[in-house]
């Protein structure tokens, strides 16, 4: 029997790949990590999308926005104030971050990750939409996906925390929007912890996509995690870009996602 932990609303399992450029392993990893996070609460999970397609200068962006479409429908459903979500490409927190920005006053985005997720439509090189979250939830999503969204986030209460790698895109947004990483101040208020597997380092964790030297480790990472859930009130935490080849990697990578995850909820 599984033993369950009830501490968050809502367990959204958000398995979408389609934004990434590289998703071969995309779908085992989201699955692996959905089965983790299911004992934190009650479950619920976005079905993908059978629909094809490009637009708005998005790589398979009709199966985005429906998907979006489907994680918005899921949470006005359930409502959820604490909020723990298991991806999928690092695109699935446009919608997370949207519906906790709207319910919580104040809140502040931690955006742990190697790479700054910046770009939009217009700069990006690739066309991948887990590549510009992070423009979308400050208030340039695609006009489809925008007339959907709240109110943006404001850009004072954004944190990068991890990064190492961008490009002329992201770091022009970046300036331009005057982001800032985090720094040995204490966090405060409510939280959401955007977790990029990716941000670790990929010699002692390998089960990456993009695997992207001088990275965290293991125990750095969680023992950033736990200093933010002991400052601040964690109310939403989105694991993200998990790539195991095989079910072995599946097994060891999740071992880490538990650890993480753990260390969210430890006060």
């Amino acid at each position: 029997m599984i033993e369950t932990h009830a501490a968050f609303d809502l367990v959204l399992a958000y398995p979408q790949w389609q934004g990434s450029g590289r998703y071969e392993h995309l779908p085992r990893g989201a699955r692996a990590a959905a089965e983790v996070c299911a004992v934190y609460g009650p479950f619920a999970e976005v079905p993908l999308s059978t629909r094809e397609g490009d637009g708005e200068g998005v790589h398979r962006w009709e199966a985005i926005l429906d998907q979006f479409h489907s994680a918005q429908a899921l949470l006005a459903q359930h409502r959820p104030r604490r909020l723990l979500t298991a991806g999928g490409d690092c695109a699935v927190d446009v919608a997370t971050i949207d519906w906790l920005t709207g319910i919580h006053p104040g809140l502040t985005v931690i955006w742990i990750d190697a790479h700054l997720d910046a770009n939009t439509p217009e700069t990006s090189p690739s066309g991948s939409f887990h590549g510009m979250p992070v423009s979308a939830i400050l208030g340039n999503a695609p006009a489809p996906m925008r007339a959907l969204m709240g109110r943006p986030l404001d850009p004072s209460h954004f944190r990068y925390a991890g990064i190492r790698v961008g490009d002329a895109g992201d770091w022009a947004f970046r300036d331009a929007h005057g982001l800032t990483t985090l720094d040995p101040a204490p966090v405060t208020g409510p939280v959401h912890v955007h977790f990029d597997l990716d941000v670790l380092e990929p010699t002692e964790f390998p089960h990456l996509a993009y695997r992207e030297p001088g990275g965290l480790s293991i125990d750095a990472a969680e023992a950033l995690v736990a200093r933010i859930a002991r400052e601040g009130d964690v109310v939403g935490f989105t694991v993200t870009e998990f790539a195991p080849a095989d079910d072995e990697a599946a097994g060891e990578g999740s071992k880490v996602i538990r650890r993480l995850v753990d260390a969210a909820v430890r006060k």
